[in-house]
Parts: C-alpha cells; structure tokens; sequence
C-alpha cells in the first residue's frame, strides 16, 4: 500500500475535493431550475436530521480508525490495525442497521411534529439506505486514511460525485409532474446510488490491497498481537468524545433549521417562503461560501493521522510544521474565494442560479468565510491531539449562542432570514476564536500576525483589481467578465503572495505533478 506525506496526501484530497465541489455546482446551479427554491428548501430540510443519525452512527469513529491505525502502523503492528478495523466495522454496522429502522418506523412523526415541512415525508424516507451505505463506506476511508493512503478515499468521492448529480438530476426532472415534492424526493434517492457507487469504489480497492497483503504474508511471519486487549473499550474512549463534538454541531444545524423555519413564521412570513428563503440559504448561499473548504477538509483529514503519528513519537517539532502549513495554505487559499464572492455576490448569483435577490446573504456571510477556512485544521489538531473535549466545549458554546440569536433575531420582522444569518455568522467567528486560543494553550501554537497582515493588505489590492477591471466590461458577455476579472485578480493576489513570501518555491514544489516544472 502506498504511504503519501502528508502535504502529498492533503493535495490528492484537495484535488478530488476541488473535482468534487466543482461537479457539485451542477445540482446546486440545475435543481433550482428544475423544481425551485421551494423544492430545494424541502432538499434540505432532511440532511440536518440525516446529519444527526450518521454523527450517531459514524460520529468520532472513522477519526479514531485513523488515528489507531496510524500508531499501530507506525510500530509496525499489522494485525492489531485488522483487529481495530473489524471491532469499528461490527460496531458501525449494528448501530446503522438498528437506527435505520428506528428512523423508518418514527418517520411519520418526525416529519410532522419535529420538521417545519410535513412536505419533507418521502425526502425522508427516501434518505433511509444512506445510514448504513455511509457507515460501512466511513469505517473504509478511516482505514485507508489511517495508512495514509488518500487515493482511496479521493476516488470514491469523485465515483459518488458523478453518480450523484447524473442521478439526483434524472430522478427529480422526472418526479417533478407528480409534484414538488416528488422531485426532491428523487434528488435524494440520487444521493443514494451516489453514495452506492463510491462504496463499491472502496471496496474494490480493499480486497485487491488485501489480496497483495495476503501473497506478502505467505513469504514472511506476521507479527502477533493480544486480541484480549480492550479494543472497543479504546475505540469507544476515542470516539465518544468526537462523536459529542459532532453531535452538538449536528444537533445545532437540526435545531438551526428547526429554529429558523418557526421563526421565519413568527415573523409574519408564509411556510411555504420560509421553506424556499431556507433552501435558498442552505441550498445555494452555504455551498458557494463553503468551496474552498475542498482544501481545509483534505488538509484536515491528512492532518489527524499525521499530527497522531508525531504525538506518539513526541515530536513536537513536526507537530508545529505540519500545522503552520495547514493553516497558511487555509488562509491564503481562501482568501481570494472571500474577496471574489464579497465584491461580485449579484452577478455571481444571477449567473448561477438566477436569482440576484439573495445575492445580499452571499455578501453578509462572505467575509466570515476566512474563519470557516481556518477552523476545520483547528479542529483536527485538537481531535488528534486527544483533546475532543475541549473540541466540544467550544462547538457547544457557540451552537448555544447562535441558536439563541436565531430565535431573537430571525423572528423580528426586521431581520428575518438576515437574523439567521447573522447568527451563523457569530456562531463560525466565535467557534474558531475558541479552537485557535485552545490550541495556543495546548501546544503554543499560532499563527504569525504579519502573515495575516500581508494576507490582508493583499486582499485589498486584489478587490481593487477585480472591481477596475469589472467596470471596464472589456468584453462584451458579464460572465465572461466576471471571469476575466476573477482570473486577473487572483493571478495579482499571487503574485503578492509570492513577492511578500508567503509562498515561495519549495510551496509549489511539493504539490504533485505541477510542482516537478518547478524543481
């Protein structure tokens, strides 16, 4: 099986993360086309409550696997990592079978009582297989991170992507006569055959590794381990406390919608544009802004078994680097996405889903999004340090803060879908603050502030760029514009990067395939 570094793992993560979300914007930009705002708004209203049975199932267990796996393959021991992949694998499975059915059977009052929509029932139970689909396949992507072999992992995901947006487009055009809600339902049974597919990928991919390990142990005795030894108890003290952190953050986005769709009601609004103001926010806003995190998920996933395997061995130095790269390349990544979305939220909204009415939610939660970039590593070191914990202190505090300023501001008139807005907004800055502060208590870890200042200054430059260029409509089509502008602009913001070193040679140098031209 082969090892990558971890820069070399994080950008083969990137890079299918960067296909991916690309791919993404073809369901996001054609859905709203083919059933509205509305029928997104009933899209979404299921994943909030999906993404609460899977924390349940799932939860802290794949990270665990990985960073297990990590130690033990660092100390050579083969069979202890077959054993931890059998106990998570046993595990993952019985909770996803028994939660499945529960879900079945409460469908018809949860979509009732518990949802803003009863409209939501067949997005809902259509959602049903995806429990045990995505619990069998995250157990399998935790192995092969927890080898530090990414290409897995970055293939299934590409696999799911395509099948996908080919699915969840053919299904919802062709439930749309029955209805609205059909057709949402249709979009969802594509994410099934999606998430089918990258599973299949998988688990192709293990059996032919495991068929080699097999011919590899024939010619050599494998090391023995105690199989008495407390696997679950471990694998559950690992877990658990993840599972917590993202169980808050799950239950945040459940109460969040929840919360905003009431609101939005009590504000004098109808159910049916609170559901389609919802989607829209969800649907069309959040995915734009949460692009660039294609690099911070990859480097977050690279991260947890890297920064492990440094921390088993005490190598605090190792531990500094890997998280100073993490963090720079968040930043200077995400960055121009910040500038982009902020200076040209309507035409970019107009393009893509043709609707410039809710290009001012894409520029009130724009410049928030350098926190959300920087968050994910954050996160990661903490959870690979074994400080989950202190990980869920922080998503709790700030759930609880933004959960309240959704009930206080979302239900004013005045505020309305911005109220809820507002408070994701202070939910991402003050979560991030809390991860940074911890992680300067645990290890002294932080960023330097002249980067963030050359960052800064760099931004600025690059805005003026963008918007000289914007208003000169050299060419006669706006998207071609918008391109020119964009592509202008980041090509300056580069070039400042590079000129302040904050990259330099040795940077590009490492990313595969086009760094050798730069050797």
């Amino acid at each position: 099986m082969t090892k990558q570094t971890f820069i070399k793992g994080a950008m083969i993560l990137l890079a299918a993360g960067i296909i991916n979300r690309l791919l993404g914007f073809v369901p996001r930009i054609a859905l709203p086309r083919i059933m509205g705002a509305e029928g997104v708004g009933l899209y979404q209203l299921s994943f909030p409550f999906l993404t609460v049975l899977l924390t349940i199932i799932t939860g802290g267990i794949p990270l665990a696997v990985a960073k297990w796996i990590a130690e033990a393959e660092s100390q050579g021991d083969s069979a202890r990592v077959k054993f931890i992949f059998r106990t998570s694998m046993r595990l993952v499975i019985l909770l996803a079978s028994a939660v499945t059915v529960a879900m079945v059977l409460l469908a018809p009052w949860i979509t009732t009582q518990i949802l803003p929509d009863s409209r939501v029932y067949r997005t809902f139970m259509a959602m049903s297989p995806l429990l045990l689909i995505i619990g069998i396949s995250s157990v399998y992507r935790g192995y092969f991170q927890g080898k530090q072999d990414m290409i897995p992992s970055a293939v299934s995901q590409i696999t799911e992507t395509v099948l996908r947006i080919i699915s969840a487009l053919g299904f919802a055009y062709l439930l749309m006569p029955l209805g609205v809600e059909w057709a949402a339902a249709g979009a969802m049974l594509g994410v099934v055959v999606g998430e089918l597919g990258g599973l299949f990928v998988i688990l192709w991919k293990y059996y032919s590794e495991k068929r080699k390990a097999k011919q590899m142990e024939n010619a050599k005795p494998s090391a023995q381990t105690d199989k008495n030894k407390p696997v679950l108890r471990r694998l559950l003290q690992i877990s658990v406390p993840v599972t917590g952190s993202k169980l808050v953050g799950s239950f945040s986005y459940l109460l969040e919608t929840i919360f905003t769709a009431r609101s939005l009601v009590a504000a004098g609004i109808a159910s049916t544009v609170a559901t389609a103001q919802y989607g829209a926010l969800q649907g069309m806003i959040v995915p734009l802004v949460l692009l660039p995190t294609a690099l911070t998920y990859s480097l977050a996933v690279s991260l947890v078994p890297s920064l492990s395997e440094a921390a088993a061995k005490g190598d605090n130095a190792i531990i500094h680097k890997r998280l100073h790269q993490s963090m720079r390349l968040a930043l200077v990544t995400g960055a121009p996405f910040v500038v982009i979305m902020g200076l040209f939220a309507e035409p970019i909204c107009r393009l893509l889903y043709d609707q410039a009415d809710i290009a001012p939610m894409l520029q009130l939660i724009a410049p928030v999004g350098i926190f959300i970039y920087l968050q994910a590593p954050l996160q990661a070191a903490l959870q690979a340090l074994d400080k989950p914990g202190t990980a869920l202190m922080n998503t709790l505090i700030g759930a609880v803060v933004k959960l309240v300023l959704i009930v206080q501001l979302a239900s004013n008139p005045d505020f309305g879908i911005y109220g809820a807005l507002i408070a994701i907004n202070v939910n991402i800055v003050l979560v991030t603050l809390l991860h940074g502060i911890s992680v300067l208590k645990f290890i002294g870890f932080h960023m330097k502030l002249l980067d963030f200042i050359k960052v800064g200054s760099a931004m600025l430059i690059m805005g003026a760029a963008a918007q000289f260029l914007m208003n000169r409509q050299l060419l006669p089509a706006e998207w071609i514009n918008l391109l020119l502008a964009s592509a202008a602009s980041v090509a300056v913001y580069l070039l400042l990067m590079i000129a302040t070193r904050i990259i330099d040679r040795h940077d590009i140098v490492r990313i595969p395939l086009f760094g050798r031209w730069f050797q």
